[in-house]
């Protein structure tokens, strides 16, 4: 069974960069779309980055210019590449996979269309982000 399991999370300071890391057992990830959401305490879920099937890759105004979805197959890993981080960018870090572009795009595109992790085909446990001096 495909797992996900998310790493790299940690405290930084603002302006800092962090790099989350997505990794599968199982399945390679090569055919499916991956992305990334985060969870914050008292906050909506927020899509942050998309990487479509084909390599199409989608950003909210939120994080566009600072955060870098890519795929690197051959560790069949999916990185998520943050920096010039604020406060504001804290929360728990979910990495999901899906057959469909179409469902895992529409979560950096409005964030009520964002599912329930196992509503996904795959996903992780979560990784802690926290930005703070």
């Amino acid at each position: 069974q495909l797992q996900l399991v998310e790493s790299g999370g940690g405290l930084v300071q603002p302006g800092g960069s962090l790099r989350l890391s997505c990794t599968a057992s199982g399945v390679t990830l090569d055919y499916f779309a991956i992305g990334w959401f985060r969870q914050a305490p008292g906050k909506e879920r927020e899509g942050v980055s998309c990487l479509g099937s084909g390599g199409s890759t989608t950003y909210p105004d939120s994080v566009r210019g600072r955060f870098t979805i890519s795929r690197d197959g051959a560790k069949n890993t999916v990185y998520l590449q943050m920096s010039n981080l604020r406060p504001e960018d804290t929360a728990v870090y979910y990495c999901v996979a899906d057959g469909s572009d179409t469902t895992l795009r529409a979560m950096c595109e409005e964030p009520q269309r964002i599912l329930a992790l196992d509503r996904y085909d795959y996903w992780g446990q979560g990784t802690q982000v926290t930005v703070s001096s």
